[in-house]
């Protein structure tokens, strides 16, 4: 029986691996400070201020939502996005904890 790589690691560093494999788009950096500025959002609000398709805005929104870092809610045809403060907290907390640990800063 094969076993996965990610069995090696805590379950804390393969959280916050895929973190922050979820921030590595500028794109997803600029919509969690739409965001976070606006408290909530509707797509076609943060379309408006990417240069960039809807169906792209959507799928890194799919993305930050997967991880956790964004709730979507469903209000008729729209879909209301805002951040799940408690997981970014938790994610800002692991990543000091990650340079006080390697010494950094």
């Amino acid at each position: 029986m094969p076993v996965s790589k990610k069995d090696d690691f805590t379950k804390d560093e393969v959280w916050l691996a895929d973190i922050c494999k979820s921030l590595s788009h500028p794109a997803r950096i600029k919509i969690l400070k739409i965001l976070t500025e606006l408290n909530s959002c509707v797509v076609g609000s943060i379309v408006d201020q990417l240069p960039l398709a809807q169906a792209t805005v959507s799928q890194h929104l799919k993305e930050l939502k997967r991880v956790g870092l964004i709730e979507g809610e469903i209000d008729g045809p729209r879909v209301c996005y805002c951040v799940d403060n408690k997981l970014l907290i938790k994610a800002k907390k692991q990543l000091d904890k990650l340079f006080t640990t390697i010494g950094c800063c």
